[in-house]
């Protein structure tokens, strides 16, 4: 079970071989979410993962990968809160997901535009959308860098930065 009593103010610092970012989570909008992300900061996860597919003009993801696409096992799905009210707006953190509405686990993307068809619009599968649960407050320009790396195929993978995007650390600030 997931602690969901956070802060309203929780921040997070995303330490990457491009730059930092820091983080806002909205536990009061998504406490599912947030609780589930901090839960992988807090067993060190996302150490070492890379951002694993970045699509200039729409998001840059990451959360399920090391080097040379190394799948990582992650843990249980949460629940869908794409309909909490927040939008993916430039700089919003969603969590990702397959078609399921509730696969989500440990991969998120950050939204390099508003991408509005990825909110929540109807009762459907497929329009369930996409969990915001929080929003880049400091480094937005290391996320725009991020987004100008060249990228490719790898593996069975498309839209892979060619030189690995690594998250060297992520820290709860408390």
């Amino acid at each position: 079970m997931f602690n969901t009593a956070f802060a309203a103010e929780t921040k997070a610092l995303i330490k990457t071989n491009l730059g930092d970012i820091t983080v806002e989570l909205y536990p009061e909008k998504a406490p599912v979410s947030v609780a589930n992300f901090i839960n992988y900061v807090e067993s060190d996860f996302y150490s070492g993962i890379i951002f694993h597919r970045v699509i200039p003009g729409f998001m840059a993801q990451t959360g399920g990968f090391k080097a040379n696409m190394d799948k990582q096992t992650a843990g249980k799905p949460v629940i869908n809160e794409a309909s909490n009210g927040l939008s993916n707006e430039r700089g919003t953190l969603a969590l990702a997901r397959t078609n399921n509405p509730n696969s989500a686990t440990s991969q998120f993307f950050i939204n390099l535009k508003d991408n509005n068809f990825l909110n929540r619009s109807g009762s459907q599968p497929s329009q369930a959308g996409y969990a915001v649960f929080g929003r880049v407050i400091q480094g937005m320009d290391v996320v725009d860098k991020m987004a100008k790396q060249p990228t490719g195929k790898k593996q069975y993978y498309s839209d892979v930065p060619l030189t690995d995007i690594v998250i060297e650390s992520v820290t709860i600030l408390k």
